[in-house]
């Protein structure tokens, strides 16, 4: 017994269609027709919400689906082991590189090509992946969102839903084109990595993600720039910022420029200035 055998069985029991269970789970009647014909996998329950929707429509108890989601994804996992896993796809390559540090790009490629998904190139897709998971697992509920990816990608309000809970789905031995088309090129403004350590920085589409954390730094960085460490001290030009606004502050990160305090006073008043943002 697997999910689309659960999931048809009810609908067959309560007299109702797929297209009413899409509805219900805000998808489109396609992902649930292949869903129910086994051309696509359930998802997994810790990506999706679409469990505890169809459970609530189908009137199955609470967790049910995703409990039998989770136990046919193992087996399946089970018949795939020894598989070695398969190359990225050409087109997500060139994406991750485009993306890369122009100073960084040539080395990192050779690296690439000479050691084909090899530990540099599963760290930094992973790293990547998780990255941009995150920011859509946080935007999955909000409709004005995915409305808004929708528009820029040219789809529906229920593809979009679609396309999300796939990419959330996937992993790095299963991330296609389209992922990278949806998410990873509009969602990813930049990103760099220090090969002597490993850090990694990744620089977020300010215009697509929501809230002010757009960079993220994967390795401790030692000290603070000396413009903020005087912005700090002088009460005059940081004495209105809040514990959250410094915070913010002390994650810009700026590679061949050493900014002043003043620049750090002038970055406060566009924090605290209530025209440069929506309300929540």
């Amino acid at each position: 017994m697997d999910v689309p055998f659960v999931i048809r069985r009810r609908l067959e029991e309560l007299g109702l269609e797929q297209q009413d269970l899409a509805r219900a789970a805000r998808v489109t009647d396609s992902y649930i027709s292949q869903l129910l014909t086994r051309k696509k996998a359930p998802p997994a329950p810790s990506r999706t919400d679409i469990y505890d929707r169809m459970d609530k429509f189908l009137k199955l108890p609470s967790g049910e689906l995703a409990k039998l989601a989770d136990l046919q994804r193992k087996e399946e996992l089970k018949r795939e082991l020894g598989d070695e896993p398969a190359p990225l796809f050409h087109e997500v390559r060139e994406l991750i590189l485009r993306k890369c540090n122009p100073e960084r790009q040539k080395h990192v490629r050779a690296i690439f090509e000479k050691h084909p998904f090899g530990e540099l190139e599963r760290l930094v897709t992973q790293t990547l992946l998780d990255v941009v998971k995150r920011v859509a697992k946080d935007e999955l509920e909000n409709d004005y969102w995915l409305r808004m990816v929708a528009r820029l990608s040219r789809r529906s309000y229920e593809e979009m839903r679609v396309v999300v809970l796939e990419f959330l789905d996937t992993d790095i031995f299963h991330v296609s084109a389209e992922n990278c088309v949806a998410f990873l090129d509009p969602l990813i403004e930049s990103w760099d990595i220090d090969l002597a350590t490993f850090g990694l920085e990744i620089v977020l589409n300010h215009s697509v993600v929501p809230g002010q954390a757009k960079r993220f730094a994967f390795v401790e960085r030692e000290g603070e720039e000396p413009g903020l460490q005087e912005f700090l001290q002088d009460p005059s030009l940081s004495g209105t910022a809040t514990a959250e606004e410094v915070e913010f502050l002390k994650q810009l990160r700026f590679k061949h420029k050493r900014p002043t305090p003043l620049y750090y006073y002038r970055e406060l008043q566009n924090l605290q200035d209530p025209l440069h943002f929506r309300s929540s």
